[in-house]
């Protein structure tokens, strides 16, 4: 442990004082948090705009839907008004012209009390913003003749078809944001997913650059191998554990300064097991990286082999919207469980729904088991590889590195 502590403290005092580490401390979650609120404000300012035409027999349906287009909520568009007998000629060289971005033909309906029937047209197939709004335009201009139809009037159907505000009260009669609580867990998401991976890509670096400078080859002269790599990722490790402890009392303080009523959620539940989740996804993704670097000799053949990095995260990356959707499905508490996937997905969801306990202690306990199965093989793999230097080792070859006593 003395040789291994020695190792830590090296690796650790060495990141620690540089610039690189305090310019990620601050810009890191800055970039992050800024850009995700950004874009989420941007997202929620911006109207779906377009120019159109609307070609209908029905001159009320088709003002009311104008109306409702150019001045609805969450829209912005121009609407032009034309007869439904319109050519469409005219209107496809507009389009190709772009002087359009698309028309709306409202055909009659086929039997008394029917729905007309809708076709637009677009300039991009893959327009989908404008075709949402009409399609919420429609709904609500449809849904308000109805009710005009049976006698409302037309201040009541305006009440009627008023939003309706739903207040968030918890369990313990406080009130809160769901927004933010929402953007809150994407954020802790996409740093978990940073900073893992930064960490773990840093143990291959650091091995990659002794095994090119022969450093190795003195320092195994007094350590063993398996003291070196536990040295290099605990020392690696503590550096990251340093920087989120940083950012986690940073935003804690932000969240007290800010007060109850700023709707800030990041709570002491969720910064712990972001810690401990942190810790052991480094840990398991470290052992990988740290066998990745083993067996390379250069930063371009460690690229040729990040796939065994990114693939588990990118596998979250695609499960992130249907744990947000629904952090209590079957499939989010199966893939939640999946050791290289639990550190990312199970924090996610503990920041939406706390879990029920035996899941986060099973999930802890796969991670465990897990390390330790990635670290037995790692650190055989580490042994051999660390004195290869030439060419990259292939299956056979680093099977039979396994084997070596």
């Amino acid at each position: 442990m003395h040789n291994v502590w020695l190792i830590a403290r090296r690796e650790y005092t060495e990141r620690i004082r540089t610039r690189a580490f305090i310019v990620a401390t601050v810009l890191i979650p800055t970039l992050m948090g800024g850009g995700i609120f950004a874009v989420a404000s941007l997202a929620s300012k911006s109207k779906a705009e377009a120019h159109i035409a609307v070609l209908s027999a029905q001159p009320q349906l088709a003002a009311d839907l104008r109306e409702q287009l150019e001045h609805g909520r969450g829209t912005s568009m121009t609407v032009d008004l034309l007869p439904g007998n319109a050519p469409h000629a005219q209107l496809d060289r507009d389009i190709a012209a772009k002087r359009l971005d698309g028309y709306l033909t409202i055909l009659p309906p086929v039997a008394p009390g029917a729905r007309p029937t809708f076709d637009y047209t677009p300039r991009s197939s893959a327009d989908i913003v404008s075709v949402g709004a009409l399609r919420d335009a429609l709904s609500t201009v449809l849904t308000r003749e109805a009710l005009a139809a049976r006698g409302l009037s037309s201040a009541e159907v305006a009440a009627l078809m008023a939003p309706v505000a739903v207040n968030v009260v918890a369990a313990d009669g406080s009130r809160g944001n769901t927004t933010t609580s929402f953007y809150v867990a994407y954020v802790l998401f996409f740093l978990m997913y940073m900073v893992v991976l930064l960490y773990g890509m840093n143990v291959a670096r650091s091995i990659i650059e002794e095994k090119t400078s022969r450093v190795f080859e003195v320092l195994l002269a007094t350590i063993k191998p398996d003291e070196l790599l536990a040295g290099k990722i605990l020392g690696v490790g503590a550096v990251g554990l340093t920087q989120v402890g940083i950012w986690m009392l940073a935003a804690g303080l932000l969240a007290w300064l800010a007060g109850a009523t700023s709707g800030v959620a990041l709570s002491l539940t969720q910064a712990v097991f972001f810690i401990v989740y942190f810790g052991l996804g480094y840990a398991l993704y470290s052992s990988v990286a740290a066998a990745l670097g083993a067996m390379t000799n250069s930063e371009q053949e460690l690229q040729q082999l990040n796939m065994f990095l990114m693939l588990p995260l990118f596998f979250c990356m695609l499960m992130l919207v249907p744990v947000v959707n629904n952090p209590n499905s079957a499939l989010a508490r199966i893939v939640s469980q999946i050791p290289f996937c639990a550190p990312l997905l199970m924090d996610l969801r503990i920041s939406m729904s706390m879990p029920q306990p035996w899941e986060i202690a099973l999930s802890i306990a796969l991670i465990v088991v897990t390390i330790y199965a990635v670290l037995w093989v790692s650190s055989r793999i580490y042994r051999v590889g660390i004195l290869m230097y030439g060419k990259k080792p292939n299956l056979p070859e680093i099977l039979r590195w396994l084997k070596y006593s």
